[in-house]
């Protein structure tokens, strides 16, 4: 195993929400026809070794491309399981951490010298910012450069070596066509990458941006004797992203509607994985799938999308030996958000008694069997920078004390059909915008309209498409909602900028950018997450990350519901399978083995 660098900084901001969608139709397992010869007692055993001598892999989706850069952090979950055995993370984010993977020497870490930090001048223009115009205001900042040690023993699994102008030339291509959220927030944070030798890159980041997360400014590398002279702009739409050609433990051979098959890679830098094939096939359902793994066809399954019924037909399975079940918490949580524009909502009793009205452990014991936490907070409670919940204000399910907080509001029910009312007698109805096609969010927002009917608030459903809900010009960005139900996916970076600053709020000023769809602009709590999100001092960064959730949980700008549940169900004979929240099931498959 190896070792495991778990750092109390972070990686990528929170990103994008999770959306649940269709599968492709499998094409139905091959029958023998009755005039087919009985095959022989060689044919059989060759049979058996080989699938001995092969991992196969079930799922629920299969994705789009196999692009080691994806557009969002939904799409980078969904495809993760598939482009780690490719293109294996220089820096993996592991157990809301980081682990090295061999990609990299080493993590570069201002202890050790690959990362420094300079004093450097800049101009500040009349607001104070820092600019390229020259100006009469000087002053020095902090800048950050980190250096980047590949592996030399790195191969393109055709034989060509990966060098330092890789990682160049990804760079390069990213410049020219940010290829999805992560790259394009990387750019904004890099004033040069470059060359040192041929092993070596080193990235110059941004005057004055200065982030716990500095060390995975790489560029994971793309090979440039394949990709030279690509449309920058095309390139996710070629051959390359739908088979690409890596440098990780297996290499693709054949795509198919319903599966992907790979061989070893005879040129991987690293140990060499018990089987030389490896299958990824996707199902419909979970049911067909589960069939497979006890039919002895799959060596494991897993599944992002998962609930009570198959979860209890898994455990039964389990019990009785024929598999080995591993529940995760998913990184994926979901909320439902405030518009704090909403009159209603700017009333902190209204937002409590929402808060204590909804019966969030029902959903869970509902949809996942009791088995993923309920929420306090939007720092999901597996991550070391979680506040500890006896120092944040919680919510626990209280009806009687959400209808006191809604009657001191001034929203009672004089009439007495369960209705409330403001003084003017306005009913106190509101919006919940979600998306379509989660069965998830659907059960969600039916207990929710039940949970609120029982302390008199009216929610009306409004269902509408991810693309439509998250469009730059949707409600969201333009905060045409009254309350929201989504998810977002967290990482080994709480992050919060993006999330929870006044700077984050999209208005007409800022072209609509930014995350903090609440609107929720609170003065000390926007101080807190600045300083938590840039300092270096990982004492100061926990204080202010806790100072920033303890106001956080007492203003409520949101309901924190649960973490979804992520599922690895596996043959009663493999050995080695380390689930992880964040890293893929495939991060460590080098180490997999079956049980003789």
């Amino acid at each position: 195993m190896q070792r495991v660098l778990i750092l109390t900084v972070a990686c990528i901001a929170l990103a994008g929400c999770t959306i649940e969608g269709g599968v492709p139709t499998p094409t139905p397992e091959p029958t023998l026809p009755a005039s087919a010869p009985i095959p022989t007692g060689a044919v059989v055993a060759e049979r058996i070794a080989e699938r001995n001598d092969t991992w196969m892999i079930g799922a629920l989706d299969l994705p789009a491309d196999l692009y080691p850069y994806p557009q969002s952090a939904a799409t980078r979950r969904a495809s993760a399981t598939i482009t780690e055995l490719l293109f294996p993370s220089p820096i993996l984010p592991y157990n809301y951490g980081y682990t090295a993977t061999g990609v990299l020497e080493r993590i570069p870490t201002l202890e050790n010298g690959d990362a420094e930090v300079r004093k450097v001048d800049v101009y500040l223009d009349a607001t104070g910012a820092i600019t390229t115009t020259v100006t009469d205001v000087v002053t020095q900042v902090d800048q950050l450069v980190i250096t980047f040690r590949w592996n030399p023993r790195l191969r393109w699994s055709d034989g060509t070596p990966v060098t330092a102008d890789d990682s160049v030339f990804a760079y390069e291509l990213a410049k020219a066509a940010p290829p999805g959220d992560a790259a394009a927030e990387l750019l904004a944070k890099t004033a040069t990458y470059e060359k040192i030798d041929d092993h070596t890159t080193r990235a110059v980041l941004r005057p004055d941006y200065v982030g716990a997360a500095y060390f995975v400014s790489y560029w994971t590398p793309l090979p440039r004797h394949l990709l030279q002279g690509v449309d920058p702009a095309r390139v996710r739409e070629g051959a390359f992203a739908r088979q690409p050609v890596g440098y990780g433990p297996y290499m693709l051979v054949e795509r198919t509607a319903t599966e992907l098959r790979f061989e070893r890679n005879p040129h991987y830098f690293g140990p060499t994985p018990a089987a030389s094939r490896l299958v990824v096939r996707v199902f419909p359902d979970l049911d067909l799938l589960r069939a497979n793994l006890l039919n002895g066809n799959l060596d494991l399954g897993i599944a992002d999308r998962i609930s009570t019924a198959p979860l209890i037909r898994f455990d039964t399975d389990a019990a009785e030996g024929a598999v080995q079940v591993f529940t995760v918490s998913s990184p994926v949580w979901e909320h439902i958000l405030f518009n704090l524009d909403v009159p209603a909502l700017q009333d902190i009793r209204v937002r409590r008694a929402l808060a204590y009205g909804t019966n969030r452990q029902a959903m869970v014991d509902a949809l996942f069997g009791g088995r993923t936490p309920v929420l306090d907070g939007w720092v999901v409670p597996e991550h070391p920078l979680a506040a500890p919940p006896d120092q944040v204000t919680r919510y626990p399910y209280n009806p009687d004390q959400a209808r006191q907080l809604l009657d001191e509001a001034g929203y009672t029910d004089p009439d007495g059909d369960g209705i409330r009312a403001s003084p003017d007698g306005a009913t106190l109805t509101l919006q919940l915008l979600t998306t379509q096609g989660s069965d998830v969010r659907r059960e969600i927002a039916r207990r929710f309209q039940a949970d609120m009917r029982a302390i008199g608030v009216t929610i009306d459903i409004n269902e509408a498409s991810p693309d439509e809900v998250f469009a730059s010009d949707g409600p969201l960005y333009l905060r045409q909602f009254d309350l929201a139900l989504f998810g977002w996916i967290a990482g080994p970076e709480p992050g919060g900028l993006q999330l929870w600053s006044c700077a984050a709020v999209p208005a007409e000023s800022n072209n609509y950018r930014g995350e903090n769809f609440a609107g929720w602009c609170f003065r000390d709590a926007d101080r807190a997450v600045r300083t938590a999100d840039t300092t270096l001092d990982p004492a100061e960064r926990a204080e202010a990350y806790l100072r920033q959730q303890q106001l956080w949980t007492q203003e409520l700008p949101a309901i924190p519901l649960f973490q979804r549940l992520s599922i690895v169900v596996a043959a009663p004979d493999v050995r080695g399978l380390a689930p992880d929240p964040l890293a893929p099931v495939t991060w460590n498959v080098a180490a997999w083995k079956r049980e003789k």
